[in-house]
Order: structure tokens, then sequence, then C-alpha cells
């Protein structure tokens, strides 16, 4: 293929555009993950109360108390949650997330 341009612009226009999109910012990974706090999500200088967050805070509060588990795992598996809200549900930390997974919650499914 021939161009009109004169030799060497070529590659110094792929330079050019090499750094252009290197210097531009990047998201890192850090910055883009879910920021909880006490089972509450940060979300424009507000707390909020999200699932992602409780169960977080849930995983937490369990390991306090000896329990191997993680969010991840909590979330992926209702059993699990509900097994985890029996050993650790009354502990008031927890208490709201655990209401639909206690027998004597209210809305238990039980």
């Amino acid at each position: 293929m021939e161009t009109n341009m004169p030799r060497g612009v070529m590659p110094l226009t792929a330079l050019v555009l090499g750094l252009v999109v290197a210097a531009m910012p990047t998201t890192n990974t850090a910055e883009a993950a879910i920021a909880c706090r006490g089972g509450f999500q940060r979300v424009q200088g507000n707390d909020i109360s999200t699932p992602y967050c409780q169960d977080e805070y849930l995983a937490q509060v369990a390991q306090q108390y000896g329990v191997r588990t993680s969010g991840s795992r909590i979330r992926g598996n209702p059993n699990h949650k509900r097994e985890v809200c029996r050993l650790v549900g009354r502990d008031i930390r927890v208490q709201q997330t655990c209401v639909d997974e206690l027998p004597t919650g209210r809305g238990g499914r039980f």
C-alpha cells in the first residue's frame, strides 16, 4: 500500500498514538472495588445499606466467633448463610442481616 507521507512519519505517528494511549488514566482495581464499612457501602458521600456489604460484615462478625467463612461464600450459598446466621445471628451487629434467616425472626421461612 502506498501513502503520500514522507518516510518515517508512519512509525512516528504510531509511536505518538501509543504514548497517548499509555498516558490515559486507568481504573485501579482497588479503587473499583466496593468499599464496605460495617455493613454499609459509601456512595457519593453517603453510607447506604447494601446486601453485598451486609454479607461481608456478617462474614467478618462470624470470623470473630471462629467461623471459617467469607462474604462471597455467604452470597453464593443461601444454606451457608442460614448456618452462619444460626450461629451468630443474635449478635446485635448482624441481627438485621439475619432477620429472614432465623427461625424466630420476623418473616422467617421456617
